[in-house]
């Protein structure tokens, strides 16, 4: 960072920067756990010349919040996959169901978007499709903080929604899935030959609920990879330059994505089964009716505080996953 010439290619500077910055914060996070463990020793040691109940109560309760800290740092730590660092990009897709799926679908974002921001993470619709009466058609968010990709990607597959549907006057049960799909954001950490001849490129207005998502002007952009089929599309941004820049951003993480799954034997590595956004292929469900239980069918981890993980509370369920995968 000393060297005169270091802002001279800024986005290389900034990757640079953030990633100083996160190996500061995790030196300093293992500093505070370390020094955590040596107050907690004292207390043992104190507790043993003069056993006091309040004293033990105080140890009882700080000694659970250092071993829920401990389990996080040290799941940062095997977050050691290349990209997993990196920001993350995740789409919505609701299956059959029509607005049932698009609701559900709106609720997932909801999800997701309540999580990012408990982790200090910065999310950013990048583009927005929204449902017929309610929900959502799609969605495609960029998910920006240290690892989220890594945390993310435990999140791939269809997810399964059962309730009494508020869309049904009769007051039925109904099931609705949702496929979503995580890739590692990339800005130029890969080369991937991306031809201009293999890609057609079409602009349109932004649409959406208002706000950020809709102006007046052909700034939206889709782009489509030709040989692949691969669609992407952005309109984040008022400028049509800067939408096209994202989304060939995203393709580039879609065709590498691609381009992992020729070489596993297991697409579940990857991207989990999810041939068929509906029976046997969801990864985990979400039981609102007739019993409140979240379970993740992968490592059969479960709750019934159904409300606390709609807020955004998913950490037991990707740590779960992740350490499956050690």
């Amino acid at each position: 960072m000393l060297d005169p010439n270091f802002w001279n290619d800024q986005n290389a500077a900034q990757t640079i920067i953030n990633e100083a910055n996160a190996l500061k914060a995790t030196v300093s996070e293992y500093t505070e756990l370390t020094d955590i463990q040596e107050n907690l020793e004292m207390t043992v040691e104190l507790l043993r010349e003069e056993p006091d109940e309040d004293l033990l109560a105080e140890l009882a309760t700080e000694l659970e919040a250092f071993k829920a800290k401990l389990a996080d740092f040290e799941l940062q730590l095997l977050l050691s996959e290349p990209y997993d660092k990196n920001n993350a990009i995740l789409e919505l897709h609701p299956g059959a169901g029509g607005t049932e799926s698009q609701d559900w679908g709106s609720m997932l974002l909801r999800m997701y978007t309540r999580w990012a921001e408990k982790r200090g993470f910065k999310v950013e619709t990048m583009d927005y499709l929204p449902g017929d009466e309610a929900g959502i058609k799609s969605v495609t968010l960029s998910i920006k903080g240290h690892n989220a990709y890594g945390y993310l990607k435990a999140e791939k597959g269809v997810h399964r929604l059962v309730r009494i549907s508020p869309f049904d006057s009769s007051g039925r049960r109904h099931t609705s899935f949702v496929s979503c799909e995580v890739m590692p954001e990339f800005n130029e950490e890969i080369e991937i030959d991306v031809r201009t001849e293999d890609l057609k490129i079409d602009t349109y207005r932004a649409t959406g609920a208002g706000g950020q998502h809709i102006n007046t002007t052909d700034s939206a952009v889709r782009i489509t990879h030709l040989p692949t089929g691969v669609v992407v599309q952005c309109q984040a941004e008022r400028s049509q330059i800067k939408n096209r820049e994202k989304a060939m951003n995203m393709l580039k993480a879609k065709l590498y994505q691609l381009e992992i799954e020729k070489q596993q034997a297991e697409l579940d590595e990857i991207r989990g089964d999810q041939k068929e956004i509906g029976w046997g292929s969801q990864i985990r469900s979400y039981v609102f009716h007739p019993y409140s239980m979240v379970k993740d069918h992968r490592t059969s981890e479960e709750t019934g505080n159904t409300g606390a993980v709609m807020d955004g509370d998913l950490d037991a369920f990707i740590h779960a996953y992740l350490r499956s995968q050690l």
